[in-house]
């Protein structure tokens, strides 16, 4: 149930990286007959809206904190804190109701959904990037 805390950079990578390639997956399977260069650029402004300020300074955060544990073995859940764990929650349950209630027009599942998971896929891969350049 243990693991070293440079394990916890891994684990958030990993969690990341398979939420933003679902997410991602779903709008561009939604692009189909929406793709144009508006749609491109307000995808693209999404993944860096979300990206500059909320996920980067996410990723900061939890290495940060995981850096600052002062015993060398972690539980394995401990690569978030309990809020992220709830936003994640949150995140995902209202994406779900989303879909599945067509709250939103397919256009917004395309863009938004797109621009969103490229972001979690990039916070993924930072903290991949964190786990190997590991140093306490």
């Amino acid at each position: 149930m243990k693991v070293k805390n440079k394990t916890l950079l891994l684990l958030a990578s990993m969690v990341w990286m398979i939420a933003g390639i679902n997410i991602a997956r779903i709008g561009f399977l939604s692009y189909q007959g929406y793709i144009s260069i508006i749609n491109i650029i307000l995808s693209l402004i999404i993944f860096i809206v979300f990206w500059s300020m909320i996920f980067q300074k996410l990723v900061q955060k939890h290495t940060i904190r995981i850096k600052q544990y002062t015993t060398e073995k972690q539980y394995f859940w401990n690569f978030f804190d309990i809020k992220s764990f709830c936003i994640m929650a949150f995140m995902m349950t209202f994406g779900i109701l989303i879909r599945n209630f067509h709250l939103m027009p397919q256009l917004f599942i395309a863009v938004f959904y797109t621009g969103l998971g490229l972001a979690l896929v990039f916070a993924g891969a930072s903290f991949g990037h964190k786990y190997l350049n590991f140093q306490r």
